[in-house]
């Protein structure tokens, strides 16, 4: 018997699942492969990741992937001014990739869409008879709240304007879908409140790990100097909340760790550093900025603490996730911890103020774990994606998750 077909639009490429948002999607697209015929329609943001199309197909019935440029599209966003609605939508608009959603539907037959981030919601917009599903991982139009918190004028006018019609028009999508879903249990709580109205739909597929690749049982080579003390934060380094998160750690909580240990060193280890992250390293000899790493496993393996210092966040960091399952102590921001419940036998300390994280920090750093093994046991039992890949199955069909 033939499988069912599933139209699946991503806004970002969902491999290599080297970042938080391809991650998640491409453990869904895993999970949709085996219950569907899978039509992909997808944007490439990155110039790199064009080879990987053909792992893609080895997936899908058909794909469709749209070369995008990030500075075209900042530029073309800017219509949603005169349009009135918000900028997310024309960035992720594209005539060829709404051609092809037309023309697959309608020869293909698809009764069923899976979304993956609010804006792609457009290219389905007018099918209103198709059984969506809607992820939107996050509530991104809360998060361009935060961003206009902490920033100054004009920015924080254009985030916040964005913030009103990304809401807007997530609230549009959560009443048209048949389920809308998020990727921990208090952000899909957090949007019940700002679409009551579609609460009953509203639900919640938590972030995975992959446990067999963030083993630390394999055997990964040290990239760190002999009996040299780290501290590791990981993350695409061109993300403003990790910018911000670097930033503040090197800046406010660093220099509080080596005034104590002062033979530590702290790596930011992530492609695309900015430019203010590049200067960290410029600014203290002690931080390391190592750009795009093949793996970053080595890094996480061999540190002796890592650090999710983040002030922006919404969601389950995968950061968090991959450093718990390779057995290692945690030190985070309460932000970076939301979605992530854990418990008192953790080794994962939560600290806001500068010196406090300074303070957790050293104490991992002066009595050393020799293995976290209860924050891998953790994360096998609550963060498995094949299971939370069957709940999103079960979504799709139609069934109560």
């Amino acid at each position: 018997m033939a499988k069912p077909k599933l139209l699946y639009l991503v806004h970002r490429i969902p491999y290599p699942p080297n970042k938080g948002d391809k991650i998640r999607s491409f453990h869904f697209l895993q999970a949709l492969a085996a219950e569907y015929q899978i039509f992909l329609g997808t944007f490439i943001d990155d110039p790199d990741d064009k080879q990987h199309i053909d792992v893609l197909k080895s997936f899908c019935a058909d794909t469709c992937c749209i070369e995008l440029n990030p500075k075209n599209g900042k530029i073309k966003s800017l219509t949603g001014f005169l349009s009135g609605e918000a900028l997310s939508l024309p960035y992720y608009r594209n005539r060829k990739l709404q051609e092809w959603v037309d023309k697959t539907i309608s020869e293909q037959g698809i009764e069923r869409v899976m979304i993956f981030s609010s804006p792609m919601a457009q290219y389905v917009d007018k099918y209103t008879n198709l059984h969506c599903v809607a992820d939107f991982v996050d509530v991104d139009s809360d998060k361009w709240r935060q961003y206009a918190q902490s920033k100054d004028w004009p920015a924080t006018w254009i985030y916040q304007r964005e913030a009103e019609k990304l809401l807007a028009y997530e609230q549009c999508i959560a009443a048209r879908a048949d389920a809308t879903i998020f990727v921990s249990e208090q952000e899909a709580g957090l949007f019940k409140t700002l679409a009551p109205e579609s609460a009953v739909k509203i639900s919640f597929v938590n972030n995975g790990v992959d446990t067999d690749w963030f083993d630390p049982d394999l055997s990964y080579e040290t990239p760190f100097p002999a009996k040299q003390r780290t501290v590791v934060f990981t993350g695409a380094m061109d993300y403003w909340a990790n910018v911000d998160a670097v930033t503040w750690f090197a800046e406010q909580v660093f220099p509080v760790i080596k005034s104590r240990l002062p033979g530590v060193h702290f790596y930011i280890v992530g492609s695309k550093p900015a430019k203010e992250v590049l200067q960290l390293a410029e600014n203290e000899p002690a931080v390391i900025v190592t750009g795009r790493v093949d793996d970053v496993r080595p890094y996480v393996a061999h540190a002796d603490v890592v650090v999710a210092p983040l002030r922006i966040a919404r969601g389950i960091q995968n950061k968090v996730l991959e450093g718990m399952a390779m057995a290692k102590p945690i030190v985070a921001t309460s932000a970076a911890m939301e979605g992530i419940p854990g418990g008192t036998d953790l080794q994962v300390a939560i600290a806001d103020a500068p010196e406090d994280f300074a303070s957790q920090v050293i104490r991992f750093l002066e009595q050393p774990v020799e293995s976290a093994n209860v924050n891998r046991r953790y994360v096998e039992s609550d963060f498995s994606w094949e299971r939370n890949g069957q709940r999103l199955c079960r979504l799709l069909a139609g069934e109560t998750a």
